[in-house]
């Protein structure tokens, strides 16, 4: 299976540095060797680790039709203060709007860059909600994020995202506005009955 990651940012270089030798993949970014189009043509599974706006141009200008793509966007505000949208809609359901054919995943929007960087062995109980209407898409993607070093939560279909994209925002008003820094992921526990 080949996954192509549009956007060498903190998450696509992070998230290729968990996947490097696990996965074939394709890097992309606006101004590198390999376009967005190139490599997508030959990609199982496209992830856009891009942010939300950029995110959703992307989708929208590229043939996504019977790809698997991974939405891991928060619809920040320009300041960081709130989510653009939400409860109603979230940033998956728009870009699903816009990919025409695609199967779209929410995975990763709740977890900072920096946890890349850590041993896989620390983040294994770490979480990545995964939400998408697609059960074949969201297995895909949550072996994905067992192959990155994470635990995997499914949440259900798409309309899920309307309930992580809050989660993504609470970590960055912890992490940044309330100073606890990016070392920080919401952990998921079943205690016993």
């Amino acid at each position: 299976m080949t996954i192509a990651i549009l956007g060498l940012g903190n998450m696509g270089k992070g998230l290729a540095k968990r996947l490097e030798g696990k996965a074939d993949l394709v890097l992309a970014s606006r101004s590198g060797a390999t376009s967005y189009e190139a490599a997508v043509k030959g990609a199982d599974i496209v992830i856009l680790a891009l942010p939300y706006a950029a995110a959703l141009d992307v989708a929208a200008s590229l043939d996504l039709a019977g790809k698997i793509v991974v939405d891991l966007s928060n619809p920040v505000t320009a300041d960081f203060s709130g989510l653009s949208i939400g409860h109603s809609t979230s940033a998956a359901e728009q870009i699903a709007a816009v990919a025409k054919g695609a199967r779209v995943v929410k995975a990763f929007n709740t977890i900072f860059a920096s946890l890349f960087d850590t041993p896989a062995s620390a983040t294994a109980a770490v979480p990545v909600f995964v939400a998408g209407d697609d059960e074949a898409a969201v297995a895909a993607v949550a072996d994905l994020a067992a192959k990155a070093g994470f635990a995997v939560e499914r949440i259900g279909g798409l309309d899920g995202a309307r309930l992580v994209e809050p989660v993504g925002m609470l970590n960055i008003r912890l992490g940044y506005g309330l100073g606890r820094g990016t070392a920080i992921a919401p952990s998921w526990l079943k205690l016993a009955a």
